[in-house]
């Protein structure tokens, strides 16, 4: 039997390492291919290398910020072309929020997050 996102590619950005291996293990039997950065340098060249279906991106990162990768993932593509971003972050305040869907996010969790929201985030955005 297929697993729900067999075929599907997804990069983890996030400079904790215990959210990385949360996140991991949560899409552990999604049948997607994951991988993992944990830098914004590192996540730009992996998203240009892999070509991920979907991005779950943290908004404070070493080297470049979430922001920053999500401009460059965004540059030059219409809002729905892959990947699909889902930004998760620390920060309460309302102006990242409104910051990230300027820049054309597609989802917005607040850590911290339920699993169950951030796998809701992904059905819908894999679907």
């Amino acid at each position: 039997m297929a697993e729900p996102y067999d075929g599907k590619k997804i990069l983890i950005v996030d400079d904790d390492p215990d959210i990385l291996t949360a996140i991991r293990a949560g899409l552990a039997d999604s049948g997607a291919t994951i991988e993992t950065a944990s830098d914004g340098g590192s996540a730009v060249s992996m998203a240009e290398q892999h070509n991920p279906d979907l991005v779950i991106l943290d908004i404070m990162l070493p080297q470049k910020s979430g922001f920053l990768v999500l401009e460059k993932l965004r540059q030059g593509k219409p809002r729905t072309a892959k990947p699909r971003v889902i930004m998760i972050t620390g920060n309460q305040g309302k102006r990242h929020k409104q910051y990230a869907e300027s820049l054309g996010v597609d989802a917005y969790l607040n850590k911290p997050f339920r699993m169950d929201a951030l796998l809701d985030a992904t059905a819908k955005l894999l679907k």
